[in-house]
């Protein structure tokens, strides 16, 4: 009887694991989450505009600003860089970057290697020329400054 006893409750012990298992439910498994596209960091600053009304006239400036770079060294002004750091600072506040950085550099290049190759000294043209131009360029950043500063 012991015997029977054992075996009932062992079978039961048994039966009963396979039996639980079909009481619980079966542990659902969830569908893959999609993933969240990342949080929209905020929309950058608009880029600069392409061009400005004054493009050109900063472009012409630019040229002096070559012009003048190549020619007062010639002429032993003894400036050093002050021309070319005229334009640098022109370039990088008025185009950072793009296209309209990339013609402003041209032009101060254009007006640079004008001058250099046909100058090889200081002579009373390039003294004329220098005058000329430093009246030129005040002149275009008057008019800029008095028409679209604020």
């Amino acid at each position: 009887m012991l015997r029977i006893v054992v075996v009932v409750a062992l079978a039961t012990c048994l039966g009963a694991g396979q039996t639980r298992a079909q009481f619980f439910p079966q542990p659902q498994v969830q569908p893959r989450a999609q993933p969240q596209p990342p949080a929209q960091a905020p929309a950058p600053p608009p880029p600069p505009p392409a061009s400005a009304p004054y493009d050109r006239e900063l472009q012409r400036l630019s040229e002096i600003l070559g012009s003048l770079h190549f020619l007062r060294d010639i002429c032993g002004s003894n400036e050093g860089q002050k021309w070319r750091n005229e334009a640098q600072a022109l370039i990088d506040a008025e185009a950072p970057g793009g296209e309209r950085r990339d013609k402003l550099v041209a032009s101060f290049n254009r007006g640079y290697r004008a001058f250099q190759q046909s100058y090889r000294s200081c002579t009373p043209a390039a003294d004329f020329a220098i005058r000329r131009y430093l009246e030129e360029g005040a002149r275009i950043a008057r008019e800029i400054t008095a028409r679209y500063a604020n």
